[in-house]
């Protein structure tokens, strides 16, 4: 797997460094906007990590994430005693790990504005459903990997590593801020 990364003080002129932060950014909304269920990972209180699935409400340009929950949940316990959070999407071809900063917000215009009829069966009673909350996520930064090709272009490449002794090649990793 080849690995890169561009952040600040990397190789390059500023111009390549923001052309490629731009790629890399739009790859990592790609992901999260074809995957939309993502682990969302919090540190409970004895300091273990604890994984939880969540849609992916809206990611917007900058990463950002945005998710409904009920404010009893251990999410919200969570986040509210250590904001440090990670976000992880896949699919067969293509992850994302986000890094952020999150929080509860309690704000029914923005409810209202990412309501959708997916989100009514678990609010059955609309936006103002009692104890409903958003958590937003601030991402700071993210990893993702991808295999150009798809599916068949990793197995062939498992194929070829198979024949020819030769270690796989299993496509590239970039890690971008956010």
């Amino acid at each position: 797997m080849t690995e890169t990364n561009e952040k600040a003080g990397g190789h390059g002129n500023n111009e390549q460094k923001n052309g490629q932060q731009k790629e890399d950014v739009q790859k990592v909304v790609d992901i999260i906007n074809d995957t939309k269920i993502g682990m969302f990972t919090t540190t409970n209180e004895n300091g273990g990590l604890v994984s939880r699935p969540l849609v992916a409400q809206e990611v917007r340009d900058d990463g950002d994430l945005w998710f409904f929950t009920d404010k009893d949940t251990s999410q919200v316990t969570h986040v509210r005693a250590r904001k440090e959070v990670n976000v992880s999407f896949g699919n067969r071809s293509e992850w994302v790990s986000v890094a952020g900063r999150a929080e509860v917000i309690e704000d029914r215009a923005k409810a209202e504005q990412l309501w959708n009829p997916i989100v009514e069966a678990w609010f059955p009673q609309g936006p103002g459903t009692p104890g409903l909350v958003l958590i937003r996520v601030e991402s700071e930064s993210a990893q993702y990997w991808d295999t150009p090709g798809g599916p068949v272009a990793a197995v062939l490449s498992w194929v070829k590593s198979r024949l020819t002794g030769q270690r796989i090649d299993a496509g590239e990793s970039h890690t971008t801020e956010l």
